[in-house]
């Protein structure tokens, strides 16, 4: 850690570890009540399960990505962040606001949309704090000693995340133009911009992590983020298909669709490829563990499967079931999930000064979440076949194609407890590590970091 305020990024990264908890607890309840052990029905039926589970995982992902910008954009820069006391009345708020959503949840004040279930009231108090947000870390970045490729691409995906909240938040009595731009947020966030958070965070990383020159790093995120706006926009045609768009949509969302894993293709070969030309081994391998997971995972997740059921004569059948749930846990695992826990492995010993990396504890953190969660994605696979065939082709019963795909979701659930263990693995590494601590900075002036991450690797093993 190089800067004072790069401290403040602890605490979103804290606020991470309790909302991720939080989601895997709602998850389970969604697996038990899947499989007929819905207990909890009077108090979280299932509807209000569903809405905070998914509105967890993005607000926990968004917590990360605001935690990475202030421990990147500091050293990005070179000054301190610009107003750290906002920065954390930003965070305060940031956590008040999403505790009241969810609670809000369980007593059925929301707005009903997937995914942007968050009432409306509330919608304006979460654009004002990416506002501040946004300002602090944007006069940081103006007034810094540089302006980096990394940090000007990792800067102009959460604007322009923003800037694409707005339109979930237009009103429209017509349900295909609210459909048609509630998709502005949601695809073009997760296939969209926040590949753009995702490169700029991945080229960090890189940098930190192999000793690759800067300039030759930044020159593969220019053919990532072309990428990413030439497949991304228009492919959010596919979701277009069924809602009563124009037919043309049905042919855009169908092409660009077929390019989208191109991106994550790209964003996969980079880190590889940097990773294999690496200058020096860093100590930290852990944190390259997961940052190289990432690239190849989101990969599977994000663009293998994605286009597997995105292709319109797919897409037809398998919309709207399991299969969508198989396509959106490892990709959001893969592609964000990973990323926000590489950033925290990463930047967590430096602001700590305890070097606790490459133990078994770290390394059984990381395989039995990701076992875990291709376990869990295998089962939704099954039950999604399953019931496309039962459902969509032989035409039962919803109802009765549930209590027909039940048994796999036992199988989900093992998959979900190996998730959980691993879950469990890394906060435990994540308490012992402590608190930030100002004898763990780094000189200013200090020319390369692996000398001193060396030495604190040798001093604290």
């Amino acid at each position: 850690m190089r800067y004072k305020t790069q401290r403040i990024a602890y605490l979103f990264f804290a606020t991470v570890m309790l909302l991720l908890v939080l989601q895997v607890v709602y998850g389970f309840i969604m697996g038990f009540a899947r499989i007929g052990y819905d207990v909890l029905h009077d108090y979280i039926p299932f509807n209000a399960a569903r809405a905070t589970h998914t509105n967890l995982l993005v607000v926990w992902l968004l917590t990360g990505f605001m935690g990475a910008a202030y421990y990147i954009i500091p050293e990005e820069s070179q000054r301190e962040i610009e107003w750290p006391r906002i920065a954390i009345l930003q965070w305060a708020s940031w956590v008040i606001v999403g505790v009241v959503a969810i609670i809000g949840f369980h007593f059925n004040w929301w707005e009903g949309r997937k995914f942007l279930e968050i009432p409306r009231p509330l919608d304006y108090l979460v654009v004002v704090n990416v506002l501040v947000f946004l300002a602090n870390v944007g006069i940081t970045l103006w007034k810094g000693k540089r302006i980096t490729t990394t940090s000007m691409v990792f800067f102009f995906g959460l604007f322009c995340a923003a800037l694409l909240y707005l339109p979930g938040m237009i009103y429209f009595e017509n349900q295909t133009l609210d459909s048609y731009f509630r998709w502005w947020v949601v695809h073009l966030w997760v296939e969209g911009v926040w590949e753009l958070i995702m490169g700029g965070i991945l080229s960090y990383l890189l940098i930190k992590l192999t000793g690759i020159d800067r300039e030759i790093v930044e020159k593969w995120l220019y053919v990532v983020v072309g990428l990413t706006f030439l497949s991304g926009i228009l492919g959010t045609g596919h979701h277009y298909y069924w809602i009563g768009t124009p037919g043309y949509w049905l042919m855009i969302g169908g092409l660009f669709s077929a390019l989208e894993p191109l991106a994550f293709l790209g964003m996969a070969m980079w880190a590889l490829q940097m990773y294999r030309k690496k200058g020096r081994e860093h100590p930290n391998k852990i944190a390259i563990y997961w940052t190289l997971g990432c690239a190849l995972m989101s990969f599977v997740g994000a663009g293998l499967l994605g286009f597997a059921h995105t292709w319109p004569a797919v897409n037809k059948w398998t919309h709207g079931t399991l299969i969508t749930a198989m396509h959106g846990h490892l990709a959001f695992w893969g592609a964000y999930g990973m990323l926000v826990l590489a950033i925290i492995a990463y930047s967590l010993p430096q602001m700590t000064g305890r070097k606790i990396w490459n133990n078994n504890t770290g390394y059984a953190a990381f395989w039995c979440s990701n076992i875990g969660m291709v376990s869990m994605t295998c089962a939704l696979a099954v039950a999604g076949i399953a019931q496309v065939y039962l459902e969509r082709k032989l035409g039962m019963d919803f109802l009765a194609v549930q209590k027909e795909v039940a048994v796999h979701f036992i199988g989900m659930l093992l998959g979900a407890a190996l998730f959980t263990f691993g879950i469990a693995l890394y906060i435990y590494q994540f308490i012992r590590h402590g608190l930030p601590n100002l004898e763990a900075m780094i000189p200013e002036d200090a020319s390369n970091d692996y000398e001193f991450e060396a030495r604190g690797a040798a001093t604290h093993g």
